[in-house]
């Protein structure tokens, strides 16, 4: 075989999948294994040979390669980095302290302060000092930086996060830094927050350099084991990652950003969902993604995600912004939240069922999956009423051992609550649902868009599972179940763009506007940028996207705004002024007259340019296929058991409407049709689910 094969890789929670591309689309072979957390490695290269052996090629025959991994975000949350000091400007030691001179909970009492890694007795100074506009007040002491790296030393420090004050406008100090601590500790990892987060606000600039830092030794050593694995069994083409923004970059800048790679496989599933959204026409959709530890939502519109450029991690209270670790890279904005099909369900002392956001994982799994799992999960909550085919579970790899999640639902749950397993079951079904629904509402609601008019993408492991019931909660009419969707994010790997995206702080007012200096920003950034994207596709055409970052004088936040891809003049000031007030308007209803508008930060993004979605055929013909057999299951309408049809994924073609309740099983998961949807295969293959909502009443 000698045509184009490209293999991805996601790392997850509880699972790990590979799938294998030939040509644009034509999927030869996926596999599932579970994530293998002592070392995902092992998982990975499972997971490829499983592929490698279902399409009989070997890795020397691929062409490409992307990867993405939540072991970036797993060491931040479950705090498993480097030992990382800070080096800021002298005066400047207690920013992180500091933080933003404020309790996120004004009345807790109890509070708990977030942990951001480095404590006081490993935040050092040394004497330097930038004006805001990068010119040298005080030049950076040297000797004190000698004494400082043997103080680095003695606190057993293996990395070292650099946030020297107005950085971001003139790097000289931090970069001189670097080179003298380099010169006394040649194995220490620096991060320097003019290359990490070249932006203003220190603390959030800080966090972000120290987050960088403490993942940076454990992803080098990771991804150069991983590289040296696969290479070791063939692999010659070079390994891309993925990252929090929807791109791919080499191993190389990963290594060097490692922060970018968070939330790199959830970003998949969102290419995946915007990319089939173009081909069915759906300008404005919902993406569902739901795995085995977390459900990830997302708001697309015009067939790109929603992106953001700051999130929190580990927040001390989830629902609370300001409790969690704050870091500022271009990412894709999306909601997740504890619940997938390995979170775990519970009761508390006044009667209560909850569900999430602990999870069972991979190690030892839901009580269903027979490896040690003694807790009730929504998993086993699926198999107690029927929705999960054991014969046919992941492929026949993994076995379902029914007695054990019906014993563990009726002992955990049924018990607290006088419930036999079903009705404990229905009941972790219903909260698990509901969570989801309500955080696709509240995402939605915080963004100022309507649930309403959208179409749901659902994709994961368990998304198709309970997408119907998910839907149906928040109010969703359409849902579309992509092909293949157990491995939907790592399908997305395949389709994103080798991209880089700069954020720099250039600060600007729209009333005394200098295009000549922001001009030369932009060229710096741009040839920044193009730099890494050429590393990856030296000879592939790109595109380039620039944003400025605006608000009116005395705000504390800014609005982006697009700019043109062109040599700036003194011109442009009356059309960016429009830009804004329009932009302004849509989000807060008016426009204030008469005040100063004034850009923050600029920012670059080069990426390659994607081949353009052919839109799907329309169905011309339409047909109800055989059932090939039934099995009972728990109606999520009536509560009732009902009869549902069986059908294989493989053996329907277009035009096929199966009326609900039916359950449709594929390699890697399910969809329910619940009884008051019809799914309709469109031409691609692909099912469309429609809510008749008759039925409902």
């Amino acid at each position: 075989m000698t045509q184009n094969l490209r293999i991805a890789v996601d790392i997850g929670g509880t699972f790990t999948d590979a799938v294998l591309l030939a040509g644009d689309d034509e999927v030869l072979a996926t596999a599932k294994t579970l994530t293998t957390h002592d070392n995902p490695t092992d998982g990975a290269f499972s997971a490829v040979k499983l592929t490698m052996v279902e399409a009989a090629v070997g890795l020397s025959e691929v062409t490409g390669f992307i990867h993405g991994t939540t072991l970036a975000t797993n060491a931040l949350i479950e705090r498993r980095g480097a030992t990382v000091a800070s080096i800021t400007t002298q005066g400047f030691r207690d920013i992180l302290e500091i933080a933003y001179e404020r309790r996120y909970s004004q009345y807790d009492i109890n509070l708990d302060k977030p942990d951001l890694i480095v404590p006081r007795a490993r935040s050092f100074t040394v004497p330097e000092r930038l004006s805001v506009r990068g010119d040298v007040l005080t030049p950076l002491d040297e000797t004190a930086v000698a004494v400082l790296a043997d103080e680095l030393e003695g606190c057993s420090a293996e990395a070292v996060a650099v946030c020297l004050l107005h950085a971001y406008a003139n790097p000289a100090h931090e970069l001189r830094l670097r080179d003298v601590l380099l010169e006394h500790q040649p194995d220490l990892a620096v991060s320097l927050s003019c290359e990490v987060s070249p932006e203003a606000r220190e603390f959030d600039r800080l966090c972000t350099t120290i987050a960088n830092a403490y993942v940076q030794p454990l992803m080098s050593s990771y991804l150069t084991d991983f590289a040296d694995r696969f290479a070791a069994d063939g692999l010659s083409c070079p390994i891309l990652m993925m990252t929090a923004s929807g791109g791919m970059t080499t191993l190389e800048t990963a290594t060097r950003y490692p922060i970018r790679l968070v939330e790199s496989g959830p970003a998949g599933g969102a290419i995946l969902a915007a990319r089939v959204a173009e081909r069915a026409g759906a300008s404005n959709v919902l993406s569902f993604d739901m795995g085995g530890t977390t459900a990830k939502l997302c708001l697309i519109d015009n067939y790109e995600p929603q992106t953001s450029r700051s999130f929190e991690i580990s927040r001390a209270d989830r629902f609370i912004k300001g409790s969690g670790m704050p870091v500022r890279i271009p990412v894709i904005e999306m909601i997740e939240i504890g619940a997938g099909g390995g979170s775990i369900a519970s009761v508390d002392g006044l009667g209560r069922l909850a569900v999430g956001p602990q999870s069972a994982g991979s190690e030892p799994g839901p009580a269903a999956f027979g490896r040690g799992g003694n807790e009730p999960t929504v998993t086993d909550a699926d198999v107690v009423l029927g929705l999960i085919e054991p014969v046919r579970f992941a492929e026949g790899r993994l076995s379902v051992d029914e007695a054990a999640a019906h014993t563990v639902l009726e002992d955990k749950i049924g018990g607290a609550l006088s419930l036999d397993a079903r009705g404990a079951a229905v009941g972790v079904s219903d909260i698990v649902d509901e969570n989801m629904a309500n955080a696709a509402r509240m995402h939605a609601v915080e963004s100022g868009k309507d649930l309403a008019a959208r179409t749901m993408i659902a994709f994961g492991g368990n998304g198709p599972l309970h997408a119907t019931r998910v839907a149906r909660r928040a109010g969703v009419g359409e849902i579309i179940v992509p092909n293949a969707p157990g491995v939907g994010s790592a399908i997305g790997f395949l389709d994103a763009p080798i991209s880089f995206e700069i954020v720099r702080s250039l600060y600007a007012t729209l009333a005394d506007f200098d295009a000549d200096a922001v001009n030369r920003l932009f060229d710096a950034l741009i040839a920044d940028a193009t730099g890494i994207v050429a590393q990856a596709a030296p000879n592939a055409a790109t595109e380039c996207q620039r944003k400025a970052f605006m608000r009116y004088s005395g705000q504390g936040h800014e609005i982006e705004i697009a700019i043109p891809d062109r040599l700036l003049t003194a011109s442009e000031v009356a059309r960016m002024t429009a830009d804004f007030e329009a932009e302004y308007s849509r989000q807060f209803s008016r426009a204030v007259p008469g005040m100063v508008i004034e850009i923050l930060n600029w920012s670059v993004r080069v990426s390659t340019v994607p081949e353009p979605a052919t839109r799907l055929a329309a169905v011309q013909e339409t047909r109800e296929p055989v059932r090939e057999t039934s099995r009972f299951i728990t109606c999520d309408v009536t509560g009732e058991p009902v009869e549902a049809g069986l059908y294989d994924r493989t053996r329907l073609s277009p035009g096929d409407t199966i009326a609900g309740p039916a359950l449709i099983t594929e390699a890697q998961t399910t969809t329910l049709v619940s009884a008051d949807y019809i799914a309709a295969v469109q031409s691609d293959g692909s099912l469309l689910l429609t809510w008749t909502k008759e039925k409902c009443t």
